[in-house]
């Protein structure tokens, strides 16, 4: 489980299989106390891989910036390469959440702001004591 920014917009495939796949970077911090006493931040980047309808949704709505909350497995794949054998490990993301727009979730231009509701109509009570006598019941 993992909850970060990403770090580049998704780059949306499709698989020979007809499937959808997506693949982005997600950068988490993580702040702490040094043995001194005095506050330090260190930033993890993450490769992150959705296959499916989910690939399909993120794609559509994350961007650079987003924040996203991604849930999955880690899995390494190897290869040879110019270097020789090389490595990369990759979540597969077996559930993403997106996280709160940045700049919040108000109306983006004039248009879009919502129009005044109608003043409430008040209800005019008498001003005299009311006798409990009356009351019918």
């Amino acid at each position: 489980m993992v909850f970060g920014n990403l770090t580049r917009d998704p780059e949306a495939r499709a698989l020979p299989s007809g499937g959808q796949v997506c693949s982005f970077g997600l950068a988490t911090n993580r702040v702490y106390k040094k043995a001194d006493g005095t506050k330090a931040e260190q930033t993890e980047f993450h490769n992150i891989v959705v296959f499916g309808r989910q690939a399909e949704t993120c794609a559509q709505y994350l961007k650079k910036g987003s924040s996203a909350y991604v849930e999955g497995r880690l899995q390494t794949r190897t290869w040879e390469g110019e270097k020789g054998k090389q490595y990369k490990t990759e979540i597969i993301a077996e559930r993403v959440q997106f996280g709160p727009r940045p700049g919040g979730s108000g109306p983006r231009t004039v248009e879009e702001a919502p129009q005044k509701a109608p003043k409430e109509e008040t209800i005019e009570y008498p001003e005299e004591d009311i006798n409990p006598d009356d009351i019918p019941f």
